[in-house]
């Protein structure tokens, strides 16, 4: 199978960056559809508490999730800066030093979620008579850490030069795959909540098999052992990426632990529908963080590059088709979402109707702000593939800061929907310091060049 690496330094900006997104946004399709059939095997097969010790599990599983995605997306932008000014030896040590340094967080995220597990379930007020299954999943995914780390490192690294493609064909193999041994682990076997989280780490161990030779194709990345050796300012350049995009995951975390605590406050009806609607709001995203990969690419490409002329065009390009995106992605959902949502509960036809308001409520608000949270992807990641991954985690804090204030704020003032609105409220804090952090930084980056170019003149004629 060929492998599709693209220099996304030449040709028409808005066509590369959307063929670069298409992909990526059927692969997201098809990850929300394992999700939600993961939900709903278990719930069917072994019921509520089996659902809701899944759903307990959630964000202690997502703190260290959200640790390797920040590496390895940090990681990519490094490679996609020696790939765009076609530095293959930094491209080559770049890679090798990864796999070593992915490694060695793999190894400390397992021991650590191990050794913690039991101490995030009790500090976010886990039932006791759910601790037992949640533990267990918790477990099992934890040592699926290094299995992660490696489908995100080899994913990462070929999103970096431009494949699309392979991650995309991953997903599709990984998807069906965990949806068949879900059915085998838990409806048959009989394995409990455990036989899920099995089904998953397969899964993606079979994501990561199924990338690898892609990347053993890419002769740039055919590494030897001096690149496994560690050069130390080439590993400081990545934890200057890295680390930022670790914090702004672990805000996203710590608000929504937040919000749902808010939420538990509530009548079990509006708990209900409000976790239907959050259900959505995977679907409503299924567009934005393959926007987010193909610009960070983009970006970073063309800065290697040099071409920060192309930057300029392919951010106002991909500004007008995120729009575009977000307002027919809306219009869909709010015709067909009471429908969809309505799918997600069972009861008498009151409390299904009680539940589905909520819901829809929540799915309403957030679809007429849509293309907030598009340019909110759009900003962030183009400002991190210019190299500044600092200012999106101070508007991921920002963030963080809208979500929480606004829960805690708003739900005493107008009630219910004072917590859809913290969502919206959170988008736009975070988009007021993106536009901010995409302009700051290229304008910078511009500066810099120029007065490297006037002291080259100015030697020159001295």
């Amino acid at each position: 199978m060929k492998t599709h690496v693209k220099l996304m330094t030449e040709g028409k900006p808005v066509r590369l960056i959307v063929t670069f997104a298409f992909p990526l946004m059927i692969g997201n399709i098809f990850q929300q559809m394992y999700s939600v059939a993961d939900s709903m095997i278990v719930g069917k097969t072994l019921g509520v508490a089996a659902l809701a010790a899944l759903g307990a599990s959630t964000w202690p599983n997502w703190i260290f999730l959200g640790v390797v995605m920040g590496l390895s997306q940090g990681v990519s932008i490094t490679l996609a800066h020696s790939f765009g000014r076609g530095d293959e030896g930094r491209l080559r040590r770049g890679f090798g030093n990864s796999i070593v340094l992915c490694a060695v967080f793999a190894f400390f995220l397992l021991l650590g979620g191990e050794f913690l597990a039991p101490d995030m379930l009790r500090f976010l007020g886990t039932p006791e008579e759910l601790i037992p299954q949640a533990l267990v999943y918790l477990r099992i995914s934890y040592a699926g850490i290094p299995v992660i780390a490696a489908y995100n490192l080899l994913a990462s690294t070929l999103r970096a030069l431009g494949d699309s493609r392979t991650p995309l064909y991953s997903m599709i193999t990984a998807s069906v795959i965990n949806i068949a041994l879900d059915l085998l682990f838990v409806c048959i076997f009989r394995w409990g909540i455990g036989g899920a989280a099995w089904a998953t780490i397969i899964a993606q161990f079979f994501s990561a098999v199924f990338c690898l030779p892609a990347i053993l194709r890419i002769r740039q990345l055919h590494i030897s052992s001096n690149d496994l050796t560690p050069d130390f300012p080439l590993l400081k350049s990545v934890a200057i990426l890295s680390a930022p995009m670790m914090l702004q995951n672990f805000f996203i975390v710590v608000g929504g632990m937040v919000v749902q605590s808010v939420v538990n406050t509530f009548s079990v009806t509006f708990i209900a529908g409000f976790t239907a609607g959050a259900k959505m709001h995977g679907v409503l995203e299924i567009a934005t963080s393959s926007f987010g990969f193909a610009m960070t690419t983009y970006v970073a490409q063309n800065l290697g590059a040099g071409r920060l002329d192309r930057i300029h065009e392919g951010v106002r390009s991909a500004f007008w088709a995120a729009i575009a995106t977000a307002c027919v992605i809306a219009a869909v959902m709010l015709l067909t979402g009471r429908t969809i949502l309505s799918g997600f509960v069972s009861g008498t036809p009151e409390e299904v109707k009680a539940t589905v308001d909520v819901a829809y409520r929540y799915l309403a608000i957030m679809c007429v702000c849509l293309p907030v949270l598009y340019l909110l992807y759009i900003f962030r990641s183009s400002t991190q593939g210019l190299g500044n991954t600092f200012l999106p985690m101070v508007s991921a804090f920002a963030e963080l800061i809208m979500r929480v204030a606004s829960a805690l704020v708003l739900a005493r003032v107008i009630g219910e929907d004072g917590l859809f609105i913290a969502e919206v409220a959170a988008w736009g804090g975070a988009v007021a310091v993106l536009v901010f952090s995409y302009f700051h930084t290229i304008r910078k980056i511009e500066r810099d060049r120029r007065d490297r170019r006037d002291r080259g003149r100015f030697s020159v004629s001295k």
